[in-house]
């Protein structure tokens, strides 16, 4: 043995310091389940601790693979307990620094570039994921009153939406930030662009709440659409409000989305769903000792909270859903799928080939110790292959918007929280003559 050479060594040097290095993933469990008990400042304090940075530096100079997916985290649990001034500084961080994962331009294999493990590359979004940040940071500004920096915000999921119908005309998504963005252009007096908006979000769900404001636009707007008119024309409008009148909007967002696990599945249901990208010879899986390949699959939200009601100043008001953003995921995951395994399976063939070529090399000395190579080549590379199950697993499963005319003052808005537990939250707004008053309500649990 003393005269072996080659990858021997360096296999067994990458395997001792790889299975004591806990992935990203592994590190957020506990931030996660923190989160979900209700300690949400605690949490916060955990993604501190993952980012290495204090009160004094709330950034980290640089930004390794993992950084702005941490950052994304910890802007949402910071919208969830009101500090939306942070919340928007990392959402927008977090945009600036995060790729799209760009399905629609992928050739075969390229998701899956990286050999031992994906979670090596820089994270990058999901379409969902890259729309909701930006409707979720429109929020921020809303909650603070900015209709600027919301509109900056709702630019940015134009840009964004246009480029992933462009590519994927059958997939529709963030009907809740098309929602918030008419609303933002509405209230700026930008009549057309408001209504092109709320045209996009009746094109994916169908929003009572939008049927008083697009009959007051509707007079003085040329744009129609496709959608407003029919609309309009199903329903009868509700009376115009008086001159002084105010309007409160109120967005819920709870629960989780589903998140990624490691899982198993044979090699021959993989070539089933993924051989089409598969890289390289699958014949030489047959030398393999592992007949299972692992890849990241989705795992059921452990969500608190799905539903919600709303009242104000005692009276029940319409809350309707916005976003299913888990049901978007698990679609948007469904049709990575075989792009996922197939990426898996080049992998498997990269490590039976090293296995085989070990097993070659050690074979010219016994037979014995060419199999003892092959077995320890792949067992080292195997070790180290570990799926990417990164997501944005704070990202809340479902959002619900209400729009409700009031008169101008102080107003209680109570909303009920429903699911695994119950939860009341009480809020007093101060809503302008004329103007409006914005409440946030974000529980990703």
């Amino acid at each position: 043995m003393r005269t072996l050479r080659g990858p021997l060594p360096l296999l067994s040097l990458a395997l001792a310091l790889h299975l004591g290095c806990a992935t990203y993933s592994d590190r957020l469990t506990e931030t996660r389940l923190r989160v979900t008990a209700g300690d949400l400042e605690g949490g916060i304090g955990m993604l501190d601790g993952i980012l290495d940075v204090d009160e004094s530096q709330p950034l980290p100079d640089k930004f390794d693979s993992d950084t702005a997916l941490a950052v994304l985290e910890r802007g949402t649990l910071f919208q969830a307990i009101g500090e939306y001034e942070n919340a928007a500084r990392d959402m927008g961080v977090a945009d600036e620094q995060l790729q799209l994962l760009d399905i629609a331009g992928d050739a075969a294999g390229n998701i899956g570039k990286y050999i031992y493990s994906d979670s090596a590359a820089k994270y990058q979004a999901s379409p969902t994921e890259k729309l909701s940040l930006n409707g979720f940071n429109m929020l921020n500004y809303l909650a603070e009153g900015n209709l600027d920096g919301a509109r900056v915000e709702a630019r940015r999921f134009t840009v964004m939406r246009q480029y992933l119908r462009e590519f994927a005309p059958e997939d529709d998504h963030g009907s809740f930030g098309s929602y918030l963005a008419g609303f933002v252009f509405e209230r700026l007096g930008e009549v057309e662009s408001a209504m092109r908006y709320y045209d996009e979000a009746l094109a994916m769900r169908r929003f009572e709440t939008l049927r008083g404001p697009l009959a007051r636009l509707s007079p003085r707007a040329l744009y129609r659409g496709q959608h407003v008119g029919p609309f309009l024309a199903s329903g009868t409008p509700p009376p115009p409000p008086g001159a002084n009148a105010a309007e409160i909007l109120t967005v819920v967002s709870v629960g989780r989305v589903p998140f990624k696990i490691p899982e198993r599945m044979p090699i021959g249901a993989a070539i089933g769903i993924g051989g089409a990208f598969i890289s390289g010879n699958p014949d030489v899986l047959g030398y393999s000792v592992f007949k299972v390949v692992v890849y990241p699959e989705l795992a059921p939200p452990d969500s608190v909270f799905d539903e919600a009601t709303l009242r104000i100043d005692g009276e029940e008001a319409l809350l309707e859903l916005a976003s299913d953003l888990g049901a978007e995921i698990r679609r948007e995951y469904e049709s990575l799928k075989p792009r996922i395994l197939g990426a898996a399976l080049s992998r498997m063939i990269v490590r039976a080939a090293a296995a085989e070529a070990a097993r070659a090399a050690g074979g010219q000395q016994s037979s014995g110790l060419g199999w003892f190579l092959a077995l320890l080549t792949e067992g080292a590379l195997v070790a180290v292959d570990k799926p990417d199950t990164r997501s944005w697993q704070f990202l809340p499963g479902r959002v619900f918007v209400s729009r409700e005319t009031v008169a101008p003052g102080r107003h209680t808005v109570e909303i009920a929280l429903d699911g695994a537990q119950d939860e009341q939250w009480t809020v007093e707004v101060e809503a302008p003559p004329g103007g409006f008053a914005v409440v946030v309500l974000t529980v990703p649990r």
